[in-house]
């Protein structure tokens, strides 16, 4: 290990007709063993007042003495003071990691590590070849990748009032940018009063036709990048919490989760019985506003509002007045965001997984949600409903159909749409206390409906799932407690899929990344034979034997750990030599290479100002480390730094 010191310093209701659609069957299905009630398929109402009284009869049917349960907070109002800049010509889309410069080919570079091709993922940096644009500390900042200068730094948390900065993510398209950013995570409100998170306020957002959109909703920015210029040509905010992205071409598709705005009040001299019935009377007296989320937007200096309409909003057949998802799509080749096309579901959900033509959603099932996000780690609800929308076009996505699958989700990689066929991998635990175990589901689409074709039951009795990794006709899921077994699955029959072999060591993978040979690499943490972790490990397995994977090599940092374990975007492997790089939560980036037989250690990248790195990034064979305090510009084959860009 060689330690970097030296640098160079550089200066619905949907509508009813979004519910219809082509739906037709790549081929027959074995009959679903889901009873049909189970299948959540997403209609619309008949009208607001119907909408108003199913979402009232949720709610009330969710409701105790303490709300919708811990973690429920109301919000309080607040005003809006969003920038809005002229617009500029918009850019010809570009092809994935073939972004150009004005008359000349831009640099090979690096993109982000998303799940799936043609279905970019928002992030804390990205990178056309030419420049770097990166969020860090509340700011956006654009770096000439060549003179290594920043060229362009726009402040985020201007007019916010926010005693720290917020964070933030983006997407790029030629040279436009669009920020997505998220409130500052310990925001005061605007009562100054402290709000217990089991305790209701008396405090509630007014609810007439003039209200703002949340302050402290996600805020997002269109920013034209041209000539080194930040313009902010447009702005948005809609009520809620942002869940997830994706990006198909110039079509960006955000997805918000949102709940209702009520005021229940507290008496601690009540009954819990009591408590609950003036819970229900308050959600009897709300109206359909207190649901339906507010948003605004600007352009060119104007300022719209508007607030989903219930012609937009649908359900499944067992719904929830508890959380709301609008999926928002925005043309990034305009000069504008407009109001965003809703598209409003009156269920819950906390996973996006989306491809070049599909965006799903999947959380708790509405029958029998429970407020508060799960860990995504722990076996949580008994099913999980997953709607799919159609996004192969542009503007607003399509519904097509919706499914439910027993057990809960890890996270997005526990799905994979393949061939027609959706694979979904969940831990079920036991009921009653009994023991858990996981499975792999194969779905196909036939009507409205996801249907199951087949499955594999049985991986990891006792255990759960800490990674998933489809591959084509294959599938891979590591379960752990006290060894990794990693399990590999053939799903090329979509109707008897099966499990191959399975190999068990110590430690697990939580996260498994491809690389060519019919290799598998898995980052995670090295454990003793009583399943304590022990550090930071890369194993790469050899899994061309479906029947009999085995790991070749493996690499163990005694005490360490990566955010590359838990967030994909941090990791970097690039296929032509091989290199890996694993941002260090004790600081630094921890430099690899990665053959077919064995793992090298390269050193590791100490930054000048110490602290962790969050990202790193190729451009023309040089590796830039991103950090809140700079850029650190890299040579990668010997670790040795060559410049450092701090953001003083």
């Amino acid at each position: 290990m060689r330690p970097v010191t030296a640098y160079a310093t550089t200066g619905t209701l949907l509508a009813l007709s979004l519910l219809a659609g082509s739906a037709v069957a790549p081929r027959a299905a074995a009959p679903d063993p889901t009873p049909a009630a189970a299948v959540p398929r997403l209609v619309g109402y008949d009208s607001c007042a119907a909408a108003l009284a199913g979402l009232r009869a949720a709610a009330s049917a969710a409701v105790g003495p303490w709300g919708f349960g811990s973690g429920w907070r109301t919000g309080v109002a607040g005003d809006v003071a969003v920038p809005a800049g002229a617009a500029a010509r918009p850019e010809a889309a570009l092809p994935p990691g073939a972004a150009r410069a004005a008359g000349s080919a831009a640099p090979e570079h690096s993109a982000t590590n998303s799940h799936e091709p043609g279905a970019d993922e928002p992030d804390l940096v990205k990178t056309d070849g030419r420049r770097i644009v990166v969020v860090t500390r509340g700011v956006l900042r654009v770096v000439d990748a060549t003179t290594r200068k920043v060229i362009g730094q726009l402040d985020l948390s201007t007019g916010e009032g926010r005693r720290w900065w917020p964070e933030g993510s983006l997407l790029l398209h030629g040279d436009r940018a669009l920020v997505l950013v998220r409130p500052a995570p310990d925001v005061v409100p605007a009562t100054d009063r402290p709000i217990d998170p089991d305790r209701p306020t008396d405090t509630d957002r007014p609810t007439g036709p003039d209200r703002q959109a949340d302050p402290d909703g996600p805020r997002l920015l269109l920013v034209d990048l041209a000539a080194g210029r930040l313009t902010v040509l447009g702005t948005y905010r809609i009520e809620g919490s942002l869940l997830d992205a994706r990006q198909t071409g110039p079509t960006a598709r955000v997805v918000v989760r949102s709940q209702p705005r009520l005021s229940f009040p507290y008496d601690e001299r009540r009954t819990d019985a009591e408590r609950t019935a003036a819970n229900r009377a308050v959600i009897a007296r709300a109206g359909l506003d207190a649901w339906l989320p507010r948003y605004e937007w600007t352009a060119a200096g104007e300022r719209h509002t508007g607030r989903v309409g219930c012609d937009r909003l649908s359900r499944p057949a067992a719904t929830t007045g508890t959380a709301l998802l609008t999926v928002l799509s925005f043309d990034l080749t305009t000069g504008r965001l407009g109001d965003g096309d809703p598209v409003t579901v009156a269920s819950d959900a906390d996973t996006v997984y989306g491809t070049a033509g599909s965006l799903y959603l999947a959380g708790a099932s509405s029958a029998g949600w429970r407020s508060g996000r799960a860990d995504p780690r722990r076996p949580g609800p008994e099913r999980t409903d997953i709607y799919q929308f159609d996004t192969g076009g542009p503007g607003r996505p399509r519904y097509v159909a919706a499914g439910s699958v027993p057990g809960s989700l890890l996270n997005q990689y526990a799905l994979s749409e393949w061939q027609g066929h959706l694979r979904v991998a969940t831990t079920r635990a036991g009921s009653g206390g009994g023991t858990s175990e996981s499975a792999v589901h194969v779905l196909v689409r036939q009507g409205d409906r996801l249907t199951e074709t087949g499955r594999v039951d049985g991986l990891g009795r006792g255990e759960r799932i800490y990674s998933v990794r489809f591959l084509g006709g294959t599938g891979y899921v590591v379960t752990f407690r006290q060894t990794d077994p990693l399990y590999a699955l053939d799903l090329t029959d979509p109707a008897a899929p099966r499990r191959t072999g399975e190999l068990k060591i110590n430690g697990w993978s939580a996260y498994l990344h491809p690389v060519p040979g019919d290799r598998l690499l898995g980052v995670g943490q090295e454990a003793d034979d009583r399943g304590r972790a022990q550090g930071l490990q890369v194993s790469l397995f050899d899994v061309h034997d479906p029947a009999r994977p085995a790991r070749l090599a493996r690499h163990h940092l005694p005490g360490g750990s990566s955010v590359a374990e838990f967030d994909p975007h941090a990791f970097l492997f690039d296929p032509t030599t091989g290199l890996v790089a694993l941002p260090l939560d004790g600081g630094g980036v921890r430099l690899l290479t990665v053959t077919d037989r064995e793992i090298t250690d390269v050193g590791t990248l100490t930054l000048p100002q110490g602290g962790p790195a969050s990202r790193s990034l190729l451009i023309d064979g040089r590796l830039w480390a991103v950090s809140d305090a700079g850029l650190a510009v890299v040579d990668p084959a010997t670790a040795r730094g060559l410049a450092w860009l701090p953001w003083a």
